[in-house]
């Protein structure tokens, strides 16, 4: 695929209104559109009373990555993933880490188009474990994640969805038939949070990792960015881990990562390693088995230690992997089962990021 023949492609998803409108059924803000308008992602647009999904087939870059970097550490270590994302976003957080990309438009930042095939193809020859739809949010392309999901399971390779989770139940069930894995974002347990900083709302995205977790067969894993003064409390972090043990059990591994700032909290001071390190004790203390720090150099914080007998299981200095003590998915010291997705051996990726251009494949 070019952009000389690229053609719009009819989303799903959406239904025509009565009075000449179209409701986009996506994501929980069902926004209405007018013939020509676009939606709040910007990249989903009512032409004549069809809905277009103007990044279909095109993205902003193709990179290489360890799968350490999505995070996810407990399927497949060491494996690279080729990663991908396009432009636009469904929530709008003041605190965006790849505004970039999440706030460009559709003309923006297309750098390089693929089709599905190609994406699988791709990553097969490369030597990929698994592709990643990441660096904005899947969900706004959320019909070109499957198409492409399909194509590489033909290929046996794995799709990992990295989101914020905002999509509605009905868009979720048939968005996530086609993942393998999935890091959500859980910005902050806050109603309050979501709508003053990210322009959302919390309730869809916990309804949406109670799915995950009780009907599909995805390995998850968590994310939350903790920014100091805003989602850092003791408190709030207490109430976010009691909800995760009792909802979703206590093998989901939870990664609290550094802020930086950027976008519109250009002025609230970066995380602390010692914020992180309080709030991986917390999460700890009261029985959530894999708790990791991010975006900090932190051996300890960043490696897995096994549950039962505390083992060093999988070693990580950023995404680079050291010791490794399991055999398949058990400890090797206590033969304890380890929650996730592995390989006899651990891939060999080591931490390298590696762009590329995929016009080699077509």
């Amino acid at each position: 695929m070019s952009n000389h023949d690229y053609k719009p492609y009819i989303g799903r998803f959406w239904h025509r209104l009565d009075n000449g409108k179209i409701q986009c059924d996506l994501c929980p803000r069902f926004c209405r559109l007018n013939d020509g308008q676009r939606g709040f992602c910007f990249v989903r647009k009512n032409d004549e009373e069809k809905m277009i999904l103007t990044t279909y087939g095109r993205s902003s870059g193709f990179c290489v990555d360890p799968i350490e970097k999505k995070p996810l550490n407990h399927f497949y270590p060491g494996t690279s993933i080729l990663s991908f994302g396009t432009a636009g976003c469904n929530l709008g957080c003041k605190f965006c880490q790849n505004w970039h990309m999440s706030k460009s438009r559709e003309t923006d930042r297309h750098t390089d188009t693929a089709s599905p095939g190609t994406i699988a193809r791709a990553a097969k020859e490369m030597g990929c474990r698994s592709v990643a739809f990441t660096y904005n949010d899947p969900v706004i392309f959320a019909e070109y994640a499957i198409d492409i999901a399909v194509e590489c399971h033909k290929l046996d390779i794995k799709t990992v969805a990295v989101t914020a989770g905002y999509i509605t139940l009905d868009a979720g069930k048939e968005f996530f038939e086609y993942m393998d894995a999935a890091n959500i974002d859980l910005k902050a347990f806050s109603n309050d949070f979501y709508q003053k900083l990210c322009l959302g709302k919390l309730d869809p995205v916990l309804d949406i990792l109670k799915y995950i977790k009780n009907k599909t067969d995805v390995w998850i894993e968590l994310t939350t960015l903790l920014i100091p003064n805003y989602n850092d409390s003791k408190q709030e972090i207490k109430e976010m881990v009691k909800w995760i043990l009792y909802e979703l059990g206590p093998d989901v591994p939870l990664h609290f990562t550094a802020f930086h700032p950027d976008f519109k909290l250009r002025s609230t001071p970066p995380t602390s390693g010692k914020l992180l390190s309080d709030a991986r004790e917390i999460a700890l203390s009261s029985g959530i088995r894999y708790v990791f720090t991010g975006n900090v150099h932190d051996i300890a914080g960043g490696s897995s230690f096994c549950h039962e007998c505390g083992n060093l299981l999988i070693e990580r200095n950023w995404f680079h992997l050291g010791q490794y003590a399991l055999d398949g998915s058990r400890c090797s010291n206590c033969n304890a089962d380890i929650p996730g997705k592995f390989d006899d051996s651990p891939g060999n990726w080591d931490g390298k990021r590696a762009p590329v251009r995929l016009s080699n494949y077509r």
